[in-house]
């Protein structure tokens, strides 16, 4: 029997694993966390898009460079997000979860991981005032990129982020100022944004509900299996993590997890 020849591996590039390292090294930012073939292909895009022929003239011209290092940083992760993405999901934490967790009583403790440019903890934010219960629940948001955390809390969005608001919700919760729509201040009051790295810092406990959604597909198996764990451990037990739509936990026992909902999974 004729015997094929073993498939080599593709050859390390040096010039990007330099560049891994070099950002690793300065900002704790690991890029080795993120599947390698979409990363390598997203950050050449922009490396020869500002004209640079190498990653290391492109690190060196980052570090001097401000603004490119946070075209960097949005590229990087991906800042691509709108208000009640995936709205029947929105509606099943609103119609069903959120009734279970007020079931306790106390002051609800809410999550939203890998915010982005806030849509997410805003479209939270708006469930909870329409159910009554925003000024009796705390909402921490966090992101890695300090570009995104500081268009989350200007609060103005372009309409297309709007397109699948519920009209009344629109009319109650955003003021149009020409093209531009406004977040009302009293939904930015309760939220608490702040600057994380998922992967390297530790976590509080006690959560209710963490949503981190869309942001899993992006990294490796290993770096899931390690948030999957953190985030288990910081909520409470009958807590939920809701996650998108292309990230189902197929061994959500693995983490002390049960699934109920789609996409929803309550730590045992």
């Amino acid at each position: 029997m004729r015997m094929l020849p073993e498939r080599e591996a593709p050859a390390a590039d040096p010039d990007y694993t330099g560049f891994i390292h070099n950002v690793n090294k300065s900002t704790g930012i690991d890029l080795s966390q993120y599947k390698e073939a979409q990363m390598k292909r997203r950050l050449t895009t922009l490396r020869t898009k500002n004209g640079y022929h190498s990653f290391s003239d492109f690190f060196a011209a980052m570090l001097k460079d401000k603004q490119l290092f946070y075209e960097f940083l949005d590229r990087m992760t991906i800042n691509v997000s709108e208000f009640w993405r995936n709205p029947n999901r929105w509606e099943v934490l609103r119609d069903h979860i959120l009734p279970e967790l007020q079931g306790s009583g106390k002051r609800l403790k809410l999550w939203s991981a890998a915010c982005s440019t806030g849509e997410e903890p805003y479209t939270l934010a708006m469930i909870l005032s329409d159910k009554k219960i925003l000024s009796q629940s705390g909402i921490l948001a966090t992101d890695i990129d300090d570009g995104a955390l500081s268009k989350a809390q200007n609060g103005l969005y372009l309409e297309r982020s709007l397109k699948d608001v519920p009209k009344g919700v629109a009319a109650r919760y955003f003021t149009p100022e020409g093209h531009i729509f406004k977040v009302s201040e009293d939904l930015k009051k309760h939220i608490d944004f702040r600057k994380q790295n998922l992967l390297l810092d530790k976590f509080d406990t006690g959560f209710d509900l963490i949503i981190c959604r869309n942001v899993m597909i992006y990294f490796t198996e290993e770096a899931k299996d390690k948030l999957y764990h953190k985030f288990s451990a910081s909520l409470r037990p009958g807590g939920y993590l809701f996650v998108g739509s292309t990230e189902q936990i197929f061994t959500p026992s693995k983490y002390g997890f049960e699934s109920t909902e789609t996409f929803f999974y309550r730590k045992k």
